[in-house]
């Protein structure tokens, strides 16, 4: 049996960890709290004799966000392979940081006007382009900090730091519709999970302008020629097809799932605005706890076969599970639904970060990365709610989210089935191989 080498086994980096996923944390605390709070912003910033219509506005207003996404993507993807991890890092948390400011402190229409949702849009369109950012680089970093035998633990971290940002936004959402009145809610509440938000911005900024840039993306500074958007599509545009397929379950699930149900529960389900932020809390502490156990069983039995199996079981599920709370709505049975989701999920969430970030090789990974997310997350993601709202509204079916997030699983069954059974060399696998 061959011996390890131990001066080649790094220790456990875990200021790259941390600056990962403190930054994506933020994106998705700010996410879901627009999201949960939409109800409100359509009343404050959107006014209309329609309710409809005005969370039609809202929700078209949070997924215009997306259209920036590709945008940021491609330019700080292309910053992030060729200045570094870091400085790519250092400026999305920083913009991220200043399109939550402007959302805290937008004043309402019946104060400015017009002015009240320009600003929104604005500060959505701001935080989209640092959003398409912050995935590329974040997830490259995770993965080459790893070790390479645990990249699918340390790539879960990923998705798990999602589902904490979004359990915290659960959670703060809760506490808010719980412990105000409507009318405090409406006059000043509202603001406050976007402020509570504002003090991540700081603390992550210090942690990633002290990190230091990974040896993979170091090595392949050195050794491989400077990163091109044509060489992306030119030589690899078979892996950002299967990676930007391979996302579609992701942005449907999160998008649509978590995003929406709350705004689902209240104007289909009849539900109380609170009640759906305990299915949420319980769907995403499951998330959290069981992604990074399924990122670490992919480093042991591989991802693409427990991806498949997870998305599979998931595609049989959702429509019973749909039809069952529709047909008696109650919070027990909403837990009970979310519950399962998520544990039928994490089997894909778990190994997803790794999974993508192999297709593409160190010195254009970023890019790669973020061209792949980026879209799939604007065509399936962005404007989910908005077309699951005229889904319903058109069909006059409650069970129209169960069917678009089935449609989105079954595109990614195709797009990981397709994925390509060898993947890039880098410094890492070169270390290991070594050994």
């Amino acid at each position: 049996m061959a011996t390890v080498n131990r001066k080649t086994v790094r220790p456990p980096n875990t200021r790259a960890v941390a600056a990962a996923v403190i930054g994506n944390a933020l994106e998705w605390y700010d996410f879901t709290v627009f999201g949960f709070m939409t109800v409100v912003i359509a009343q404050l910033f959107f006014p209309s004799t329609s309710d409809y219509a005005s969370i039609l506005l809202t929700t078209a207003t949070f997924g215009v966000a997306f259209v920036m996404r590709p945008v940021g993507g491609i330019v700080l993807g292309l910053y992030a392979d060729r200045a570094g991890r870091k400085a790519a890092l250092t400026l999305v948390i920083g913009l991220m940081t200043l399109g939550i400011f402007l959302l805290a402190i937008a004043p309402p229409y019946s104060a400015i006007g017009l002015g009240a949702p320009l600003i929104i849009v604005f500060a959505r369109l701001l935080q989209g382009f640092s959003a398409g950012g912050e995935f590329g680089s974040s997830t490259a970093l995770l993965i080459e900090a790893a070790p390479f035998s645990k990249r699918g633990f340390y790539g879960s971290f990923q998705m798990a730091s999602q589902a904490a940002a979004l359990l915290l936004g659960a959670v703060v959402g809760a506490a808010i519709s719980r412990g105000m009145s409507p009318e405090a809610l409406h006059s000043w509440g509202w603001r406050v999970p976007f402020i509570l938000g504002l003090v991540i911005g700081p603390v992550g900024f210090y942690i990633r302008r002290n990190m230091m840039d990974t040896e993979a993306f170091l090595h392949a500074k050195k050794t491989a020629r400077r990163a091109t958007l044509g060489e992306v599509f030119r030589e690899h545009s078979r892996e950002v097809l299967c990676g930007l397929g391979s996302v579609i379950a992701l942005t449907v699930t999160v998008y649509v799932l978590i995003g929406y149900l709350p705004t689902f529960a209240v104007k289909q389900l009849g539900l109380p605005f609170g009640q759906s932020f305990t299915a949420l809390i319980v769907g995403n502490l499951l998330l959290t706890v069981l992604s990074p156990v399924a990122g670490a069983w992919s480093d042991r039995i591989g991802r693409k076969g427990l991806t498949l199996w997870s998305l599979l079981i998931t595609l049989v599920i959702i429509y019973p599970l749909f039809a069952w709370l529709a047909a008696e709505p109650s919070m027990m049975r909403l837990i009970v639904v979310q519950a399962l989701l998520s544990i039928a999920l994490s089997g894909y969430y778990g190994p997803f970060g790794a999974l993508i970030a192999e297709l593409f090789p160190a010195h254009i990974r970023s890019t790669g990365l973020s061209l792949a997310y980026n879209i799939a997350v604007m065509l399936f993601g962005g404007f989910g709610q908005f077309i699951v709202t005229w889904l319903i509204r058109s069909t006059g079916s409650q069970l129209a989210p169960a069917l678009y997030v089935m449609a989105g699983i079954a595109l990614s069954l195709i797009a990981v089935a397709c994925i390509p059974a060898t993947r890039p060399a880098d410094v890492d696998e070169a270390r290991q191989l070594s050994r």
